[in-house]
């Protein structure tokens, strides 16, 4: 049967060819013509340079002759014969026989850029991606960067032959290109882009290239030639650690991040008990990672991941850093403050600030807990959080801390001993009630918020010491 599909795509060419000849033939001899067309199929097929072209199109799985004579428009990178035999010989190939058809096609479709984009319009735009029509991780097209700062380049492996870019046809336009790009993983990616070469170097160093190879699918975030150089490492953290905790795993596009609208994620560095970190986005303003690394060029799709550029190299999180983050704990941050006013059990910030400290579980409540229990103790609302001593903000805080990593699978069911005294915990109702009886539900969306120095869990309502 194989050899019948790849006989009637033979077939399918001769045919066109024939038809063109046919054509041309009709003119001469003035007698009747049909329309004549000039599709990406019919300039490859005319061009003697492109005949491997033309051989791959046929043998690739898809049908991808009928596809390139279709409406389009298309831009098609277009190798030259020396490029495919340059390819072959680079990837153990005998001939394009051997190439799986299968794979053959995806490398096709990775030289096809749906729309006319002119070499004009690359040359404008200076470098940036595009996405082709090969598929990548997540189902989503991969992507490819261009760089025109000298001559037209795509991936940093296939330049555009001179005089040979804008070759116009009916359903597109063909650039001419001195190599076969192959298909991207993260880290070719990464490799392609001079503005990752601290990054690479760094991945070298630390043996994750093969990790960053593997099958992910990875969602990595990928800091700037500059993010790396005005990072200080200011807790003197390991750098393969460091690189970890910019990957996460799956695919998470840009536009998943901006539909949950913020929230957290898991990366590859491990915490305390080998748990593995959290990563805290927000949308609110770009999209922002643990308050101070912002995505710039986001999506750039590979085989088996995904990257978003971002400004900032991303340390490894403390409490501090979720508390601080996150805008919907600025009420707690607001207390630990003041409770540092005093004589505090602990001091409050500085502890939950050092990577080296603990590890903890704090209970966290919410800016709506600390306003109801504001008015709790005030009903008229005429009580603000820094009118209250920081002695008893004190007391308050201390109910909120384990001196333990607990995360949520391992909290007990009855008595959980915090700095401050016995609360009673359900780990089926997912509750604390503190000793007034009051009962706090542990929100289920934000359990198990992973530091270097605790675990945090967020709470919907303040525990108070005994009354």
């Amino acid at each position: 049967m194989k050899i019948i599909s790849k006989t009637f795509k033979l077939l399918t060419v001769f045919l066109l060819v024939i038809g063109i000849t046919g054509c041309s033939d009709d003119d001469d001899n003035g007698g009747p013509s049909g329309p004549e067309t000039n599709t990406i199929v019919d300039l490859a097929v005319a061009t003697p340079d492109l005949s491997s072209l033309v051989d791959a199109l046929v043998r690739a799985d898809g049908n991808l002759v009928a596809t390139l004579s279709g409406n389009g428009p298309f831009t098609v990178l277009a190798p030259t014969n020396t490029a495919f035999s340059n390819f072959l010989s680079a990837n153990g190939f005998a001939s394009l026989e051997e190439v799986p058809t299968d794979l053959l096609s995806q490398i096709l479709l990775n030289h096809v850029i749906s729309g006319e984009v002119t070499s004009t319009m690359l040359v404008n735009m200076g470098s940036g991606y595009t996405s082709t029509s090969a598929t990548g991780a997540g189902g989503n097209n991969l992507s490819l960067l261009f760089d025109t700062s000298s001559g037209v380049t795509f991936n940093n492996v296939a330049t555009v032959v001179d005089g040979l870019a804008d070759v116009d046809a009916d359903n597109g336009i063909v650039h001419v290109i001195d190599a076969v790009i192959g298909l991207p993983d993260v880290v070719d990616h990464a490799l392609n882009n001079s503005n990752f070469t601290s990054l690479t170097g760094a991945l070298t160093s630390e043996d994750l290239v093969t990790t960053l190879q593997g099958d992910g699918p990875f969602t990595v975030l990928a800091p700037t030639n500059d993010a790396f150089g005005n990072f200080a490492n200011p807790n003197s953290n390991a750098l393969s650690s460091i690189l970890l905790n910019h990957v996460l795993g799956g695919v998470i596009l840009s536009t998943d991040l901006v539909a949950s609208g913020s929230g957290y994620a898991y990366t590859s560095a491990v915490g305390p008990n080998d748990t593995d970190l959290s990563i805290y986005f927000d949308t609110s303003d770009g999209v922002v990672f643990n308050g101070l690394s912002t995505v710039g060029t986001a999506d750039i799709v590979g085989t088996n991941g995904i990257i978003h550029v971002v400004d900032e190299v991303i340390d490894l999180p403390t409490i501090a850093t979720f508390a601080t983050s996150n805008p919907a704990l600025s009420s707690l941050v607001a207390a630990l403050q003041l409770a540092d006013t005093g004589t505090p059990t602990v001091p409050y910030i500085a502890t939950v600030s050092d990577a080296t400290a603990g590890p903890f579980t704090v209970f966290a409540p919410t800016n709506d807990a600390f306003a109801d229990l504001l008015l709790e103790l005030d009903p008229s609302g005429n009580t603000a959080l820094g009118d209250l001593d920081p002695a008893t903000v004190d007391s308050v805080l201390t109910y909120h801390i384990v001196g333990a990593n607990v995360q949520s699978s391992g909290l007990p069911n009855g008595a959980v001993a915090t700095l401050g005294g016995e609360i009673t915990a359900d780990n089926t109702a997912f509750t604390l009630t503190d000793p007034n009886g009051r009962v706090s539900n542990i929100i289920t969306t934000l359990v198990d918020i992973q530091s270097t120095n605790g675990v945090v869990h967020v709470i919907d309502k303040v525990i108070l010491p005994p009354q």
